[in-house]
């Protein structure tokens, strides 16, 4: 579906409707040969936010965008009306935004892009993914990296790793396909207990139609994804490019590029030829849940 065609209800967060309005916004800015610094004393800005606003990275004043559409020459009502509305939802809060006090800025960005996509493809080294985790698990990552926190934001950050799962059980739940290093399973997180649950809970999602997990086994030797986690994010909207998004401790790098994305899906599909096909998969897990 195109986005001219989605109401505000059907997009989800406000983090898409700033991309496809910068994306637009953009298009007619160049359509009508003029230069972002002209664009930016239109609205009383520097050129900087104008490139903030075309890469979806801010919200959108009404005003800001009437302006700039006056200025683009662009006339049509449904156009304007459609963009309008855009504006509206791309500052409107997404659930995400109640864990404000927890949450770091670049997470938050990609909590939007995770509740938007249409197919999620993840490489996981170390953890299981998180829309997979088990309360017990999650806790146990979570203690890893806050382990000083007062005990109530402990609980605040393990009820947004679980929250996110809501994704999985939604009317329109995106493609999600996981390879995870055998690494990632045999490491005992939170304890044997802990973590034969959270194996019996990957053979549970695994089994649903919008979900394939593989597993890369030790015995493939190295892969071409030993460098770390990453995560590919498509969307519907032909208006938003695709992402990649790599954590790191303090920060994370969003790359959408063509080329960058085109390397990490490459990566992904030989990671996907390496791993054990699904059904393989789920019989690794349970042995590996044998052997714990």
């Amino acid at each position: 579906m195109s986005s001219d065609d989605e109401s505000p209800a059907e997009i989800s967060g406000p983090t898409v409707p700033r991309m496809i309005l910068g994306n637009r916004l953009r298009r007619f800015r160049e359509g009508a040969a003029i230069s972002p610094d002209r664009a930016g004393w239109e609205i009383r800005a520097s050129r900087s936010k104008i490139s903030r606003m075309e890469n979806g990275r801010v919200g959108f004043k009404e005003r800001d965008v009437t302006d700039l559409l006056d200025l683009y020459g662009i006339t049509d009502s449904e156009t304007r009306q459609s963009l309008t509305s855009l504006a509206r939802q791309a500052n409107a809060p997404g659930w995400w935004t109640r864990y404000g006090d927890i949450m770091t800025d670049w997470f938050e960005e990609y909590l939007g892009l995770e509740t938007a996509a249409s197919v999620i493809r993840t490489f996981e080294l170390q953890f299981v993914n998180g829309l997979f985790q088990t309360e017990a698990y999650a806790r146990a990552v979570t203690l890893l990296g806050n382990g000083s926190a007062p005990a109530e934001d402990i609980d605040r950050r393990v009820s947004l790793r679980l929250k996110r799962q809501d994704l999985l059980g939604g009317p329109n739940p995106p493609q999600v396909w996981t390879v995870v290093d055998e690494g990632a399973l045999r490491r005992p997180v939170g304890g044997r207990a802990v973590m034969r649950s959270q194996l019996e809970q990957l053979i549970e999602v695994a089994a649903l139609r919008h979900v394939t997990i593989q597993v890369v086994p030790f015995s493939r030797g190295g892969h071409a994804a030993a460098g770390g986690s990453f995560t590919v994010l498509r969307f519907s909207d032909p208006d938003v490019p695709d992402v990649v998004y790599i954590e790191q401790l303090t920060s994370a790098l969003y790359l959408d590029k063509r080329e960058d994305v085109d390397h990490y899906l490459e990566v992904m599909n030989h990671l996907s030829t390496e791993a054990l096909p699904p059904a393989q998969t789920a019989r690794f897990l349970a042995e590996i849940i044998k052997e714990m």
